[in-house]
């Protein structure tokens, strides 16, 4: 009996192959990076220039001889006393808000995914259901309260409020849920660990690629935050950088390449963060995703 032919061998997939971009990818891929830059080159060329040849037509594309000028007067007039001050506090108040919406969205996300207690199913749906109310409708109640509290035009005033949010709760337990096996929690009950043990020994290495990306979007928005800032700080002298930039540029005409050097200066610490730190929340996030 004559064995049956063979046909071709399919070459097999190996574990980890990777597999090569073609040059369409990186065409696409230069486009998406060049749209993407496009603003902050362009906030660098009008911070560069002057008040009329910003608005000109056109518009210029090669930065120009202003810059250092325009950014020694926000540097030394913004908000009254200076960028400097406004930087320093913006990074008390981000990162102070950072620190705390991390630290009690882990606490509750863990107590939410894992840990059995009565109405808990209805506790968090009421934490999700503020997720549907305006930010606007809470501004004149919490001014009343701040006020109440004497911490008007004080810097406490901006973080008190932010140190816990319904979507990082919302956020860390989802992840908990998925990430956190129920068995490493019994095996470190069985050993006596008590519930702050498990916490930092258990349930922190495995939240770290989730606390260090709700930590990144934490410190974006609250840098960027505006709305809240300038009705708390109304007349106060130590602003953070959204105040100090909102009162650049006003007089008979708006000064825009006065504002666009304050932008600049404002930017500069997020890119520093993204910097230090993308690689290593894209590094957590791969890993958390192998690990699962």
């Amino acid at each position: 009996m004559s064995a049956a032919p063979r046909g071709p061998r399919l070459p097999r997939p190996r574990a980890g192959r990777q597999h090569h971009a073609g040059p369409l990818t990186y065409a696409v891929l230069a486009v998406v990076a060049l749209v993407s830059l496009f603003p902050l080159y362009w906030t660098l060329v009008a911070a560069s220039t002057d008040a009329h040849a910003v608005v000109s037509t056109p518009p210029p594309l090669v930065p120009g001889g202003n810059l250092f000028k325009n950014l020694s007067f926000v540097w030394h007039n913004a908000g009254g006393r200076g960028m400097g001050v406004a930087l320093v506090n913006s990074a008390l108040v981000a990162g102070s808000v950072t620190l705390g919406t991390v630290t009690f969205s882990l606490l509750a996300g863990f107590a939410f995914a894992k840990l059995r207690f009565r109405g808990r199913g209805a506790l968090m749906g009421l934490v999700v259901a503020t997720l549907a109310v305006p930010a606007q409708l809470s501004v004149v109640p919490l001014f009343i309260l701040m006020k109440d509290l004497g911490q008007g035009n004080h810097l406490s005033a901006l973080i008190l409020p932010a140190l816990v949010t319904a979507f990082g709760v919302f956020f860390m337990r989802q992840f908990l849920v998925q990430a956190l096996p129920t068995e490493l929690l019994e095996a470190a009950r069985m050993d006596g660990a008590h519930s702050l043990r498990v916490v930092w020994h258990v349930v922190v290495p495995i939240a770290r690629p989730a606390m260090a990306v709700l930590g990144m979007l934490t410190f974006v928005q609250s840098w960027n935050d505006f709305l809240w800032p300038i009705i708390a700080m109304n007349g106060s002298t130590n602003p953070t950088v959204q105040v100090a930039l909102a009162g650049l540029g006003t007089g008979w005409s708006t000064d825009w390449s006065v504002i666009m050097a304050g932008a600049l200066i404002g930017t500069a610490p997020l890119l520093l963060v993204f910097v230090l730190f993308g690689r290593h929340i894209v590094g957590g996030l791969t890993q958390g995703a192998v690990k699962g």
